[in-house]
């Protein structure tokens, strides 16, 4: 099944009121396509998709996918699945670790099942989690996985996210459904709320107000991030070509910045005055919560198959977080 065809073709986007869903049904109603989206606004937002809850194009359903008959109804309708519904950010995977293991599983699963009923391409949409405490930089998609203990929940959504891989490639073995993993690294952009852990637009809320900065642990870890424009890109591009299922992709920036180097660029582009100051792990999250020092894609395999890089600067991705930010406050 593809995309290319010229006539619009109906795509559904599970977790469609969150971050990401709402800038790809925006990139996908802008190319023709009609968007159904499923969103429970557990973390999701109306004001999310306010700007096309009108289009003509657009469909929101108010409900989770665990509701297997309203999933089934747009599910019969879509020609691709784009599946984002999951628990998202560090802290309310630690706070809420039975949630984070039943929506990303069985929802996943719940996916996969309506998808092969009727035969819809499904892009199941991961995490670098998956690489754990992975020492070998950059991270390939076959490196082999560390995992930290049982007892810590930080590792619960790691091991939910391969899970739903191991699921998504089992139906493409045994069933021959199309679907595509791809492992997304830190997407950042406008409309990402920093309430469940998400540092940028932490960091920027604090910034804008001339809050102290704070920065968790020694400021040394550091992250790769890219912004949601290339991601969504990405993500529609892959949903289109025909030698994509089955794989296994990483989608991400290069370029490496450490959380200190980040909290003092944010301040710089911001034009504020806010103190950066260093808080305790175990302040933030539960005792003896672990992090991974560096986080970088090997982004070869996802440029092998569509020449693909992301285009645009971490810079131009905080600026846009700060635009977008500052004009909350203006009201």
């Amino acid at each position: 099944m593809s995309l290319n065809d010229s006539l619009p073709r109906t795509c559904l986007i599970t977790g469609g009121a969150g971050f990401i869903g709402s800038h790809l049904t925006e990139l996908l109603l802008s190319q023709g396509c009609h968007v159904l989206a499923l969103d429970d606004l557990s973390t999701g937002s109306l004001d999310n998709i306010r700007p096309f809850a009108q289009h003509p194009n657009y469909h929101f359903a108010r409900a989770g996918i665990a509701n297997k008959l309203v999933l089934d109804r747009l599910a019969s309708q879509a020609a691709v699945i784009f599946h984002l519904a999951a628990a998202v950010g560090v802290k309310l995977i630690v706070d809420r670790p039975v949630h984070t293991v039943v929506t990303n599983v069985m929802g996943t699963e719940a996916v996969l099942r309506a998808a092969l009923r009727y035969g819809c391409r499904v892009q199941v949409v991961s995490s670098s989690e998956v690489y754990g405490k992975g020492f070998k930089v950059p991270f390939s998609e076959d490196d082999d996985v560390l995992l930290g203990p049982t007892s810590k929940s930080r590792w619960s959504y790691a091991s939910s996210k391969m899970v739903d891989e191991f699921l998504g490639l089992a139906y493409h073995r045994e069933y021959g459904l199309e679907v595509i993993v791809s492992r997304l690294f830190n997407t950042v952009g406008p409309r990402q709320t920093g309430r469940y852990g998400m540092v940028i637009p932490r960091l920027v809320y604090q910034a804008l107000r001339n809050e102290p900065l704070t920065v968790y642990g020694d400021g040394t870890q550091s992250r790769c991030f890219c912004d949601v424009r290339d991601v969504v890109d990405a993500l529609v591009r892959l949903a289109r070509h025909p030698q994509a299922p089955g794989r296994v992709l990483n989608v991400g920036g290069t370029e490496e910045v450490t959380i200190e180097d980040l909290a003092r660029r944010i301040r710089t582009l911001a034009g504020s005055s806010s103190p950066i100051i260093h808080v305790p792990y175990e302040d933030v999250y539960s005792p003896g919560f672990e992090d991974m020092q560096r986080r970088v894609p090997d982004i070869s395999r996802l440029q092998s198959l569509l020449g693909w890089r992301a285009q645009h600067s971490l810079d131009d991705c905080l600026k846009s977080v700060i635009e977008y930010e500052r004009g909350r406050i203006a009201g």
